[in-house]
């Protein structure tokens, strides 16, 4: 009698637990049900440019990247205030130096805030080679926040007397130095400035050319399509590399490094153009024939604004796609040209005036910090290559 007793408000009590838990259960399915049923009638009334843009949001690795990208655009803008030290700022007794070591620790055993020690550059008896060395008893120069410096001008507009980060009394050379003691690290910074804004200025001129000739290519047809192909096939025939020598040596000597830089962006893009028109060109082919385009015919619609308004907006999501896988050729573009020394020229920087003095197989070997301008400019290339991929897959109609 007892154990019957027993048993039976132990069996209630776990038919309370199987209850409850099964309503609990069902009151999490009929809660998520309804959140997507929420979102499935938000997301039928949105835009086309909500769709991508929420689409886009669900693929980490893209939305990361164009994190990244806006924050090296965002150092790039205020290169100023972020390099430590100006592009042309030299350092006695500091050529080819060994980027300095950031030590939290003392040589007590004790933490401190980042600081950096003082060095002596001491020949190594085993490789005749100068390496850094700390002596002993060596003072720290803590690395600071917000550190006033010679006044300057940030973006040549507001006067400014504090750069990011620094120290007092020893420079930091955070990369490295270079063959005339200037810090790698602060030219890295200046030099991403031209690197990263040119292609956008780039991409923005043959964006508006390809979209402009394509669209009116395959919207005409007959001789105007005939003229465009055939001036498209003559420049797609011409070697690239020749082409940009030649445009480059039209550019004289004693312009600045502005103009220097708005002739490489036009040169960029009037040989950057052709590909996009050729799809453009393709896309709207398919898509003048269909009724609406016809309809906006018959109601005496212009032959631009059918193009604008009916054509162009059927190949949005390929033209957003374009732009961003655009972007890293026009910076590989003006690299190379630097690099070859027909581009960018000193006192301006770029990534690829920076990457000549990597060029001598023992400097390189000797100072491998010097291929750094190299590492950053991949990091950019593949990071609008994860963007590039993202939006694409997200305009996608057909794409799960």
């Amino acid at each position: 009698m007892t154990e019957t007793a027993t048993h039976e408000p132990q069996t209630k009590d776990r038919h309370y637990v199987n209850r409850r838990g099964a309503e609990l259960l069902k009151e999490q399915k009929s809660a998520r049900g309804r959140r997507q049923r929420r979102t499935e009638e938000r997301l039928r009334e949105a835009s086309q440019a909500r769709l991508v843009r929420a689409r886009f949001t669900k693929h980490r690795l893209a939305t990361a990247s164009l994190i990244l990208l806006v924050a090296m655009y965002a150092i790039a803008v205020f290169a100023d205030f972020v390099a430590p030290y100006d592009k042309l700022q030299r350092f006695e007794d500091a050529q080819y130096t060994a980027p300095t070591r950031v030590h939290l620790m003392d040589q007590q055993g004790n933490w401190h805030r980042p600081f950096i020690y003082e060095t002596r550059n001491e020949l190594n008896p085993d490789t005749f080679q100068y390496e850094q060395r700390v002596p002993d008893g060596a003072q720290r120069y803590p690395i600071k926040l917000l550190v006033k410096t010679k006044p300057y001008k940030l973006v040549g507009v507001v006067p400014l007397e504090h750069r990011l980060f620094g120290t007092e009394g020893r420079p930091v050379f955070l990369l490295g130095s270079d063959h005339l003691g200037r810090d790698l690290f602060s030219r890295l910074i200046h030099a991403s400035r031209v690197s990263l804004l040119i292609g956008l200025g780039g991409v923005a001129l043959s964006f508006v050319l390809g979209v402009t000739l394509g669209g009116i290519s395959g919207y005409f047809g007959g001789l105007t399509d005939s003229v465009i192909q055939r001036l498209i096939d003559f420049l797609i025939s011409i070697p690239l590399i020749p082409l940009w020598m030649a445009l480059s040596a039209a550019i004289p000597q004693g312009w600045s490094g502005i103009q220097t830089y708005f002739a490489i962006t036009l040169i960029l893009s009037l040989v950057g153009w052709t590909g996009l028109a050729r799809v453009v060109r393709g896309k709207v082919m398919s898509l003048r024939d269909e009724d609406y385009v016809t309809a906006a015919r018959i109601s005496s619609a212009g032959h631009l604004s059918i193009i604008r308004r009916h054509l162009l907006p059927g190949v949005t999501s390929f033209l957003v796609v374009h732009i961003t896988l655009a972007i890293p050729g026009m910076i590989l573009g003006e690299t190379t040209l630097s690099f070859l020394g027909l581009g960018i020229s000193a006192p301006d920087v770029s990534w690829g005036t920076l990457l000549q003095q990597a060029q001598d197989v023992t400097v390189v070997a000797n100072y491998p910090w010097l291929l750094a301008p190299a590492a950053f400019l991949v990091l950019a290339v593949v990071l609008f290559n994860f963007v590039g991929d993202g939006l694409r897959d997200a305009a996608d109609p057909y794409s799960r």
